[in-house]
């Protein structure tokens, strides 16, 4: 994963506005079924995800949770939880209306199916 550069923050109110983006690592298998990702995302809960589709761009967006324990107030940090970011274009032989989604561990599973249409298939050939 490889996290943007930016200029360090000259006030708390910057601060909250202006955070790094980590882009995380993706594995990408795909068979005549479909495609499987994998995206990489170490502490990010279910709540705090956010994969959309809009016209063929599918975009993953999350928020790490860094916990704090018991009563602990923190007063400062200089490890932020990282928010992470990516986005793919989709081709049409894949049906985002049936992407399957599955977050366990840190890591996220999407699976795309192939369209029926764009799956391959055997043809008969005749003895003439």
């Amino acid at each position: 994963m490889t996290e943007n550069t930016q200029v360090a923050p000259q006030n708390t109110s910057e601060a909250a506005v202006r955070r790094a983006t980590v882009t995380p690592a993706v594995d990408i298998v795909e068979d005549s079924n479909g495609i499987t990702l994998w995206a990489d995302l170490p502490g990010v809960p279910r709540e705090k995800l956010d994969v959309k589709v809009h016209d063929s761009r599918l975009t993953i967006e999350a928020e790490a949770d860094l916990p704090v324990q018991g009563s602990v107030r923190l007063h400062h940090a200089e490890l932020r939880a990282p928010r992470f970011t990516r986005a793919f274009t989709v081709s049409d032989d894949f049906d985002t209306a049936k992407i399957d989604a599955n977050l366990t561990d840190g890591v996220l599973r999407l699976t795309i199916p192939r369209r029926e249409q764009a799956r391959p298939r055997r043809v008969e050939v005749r003895a003439g």
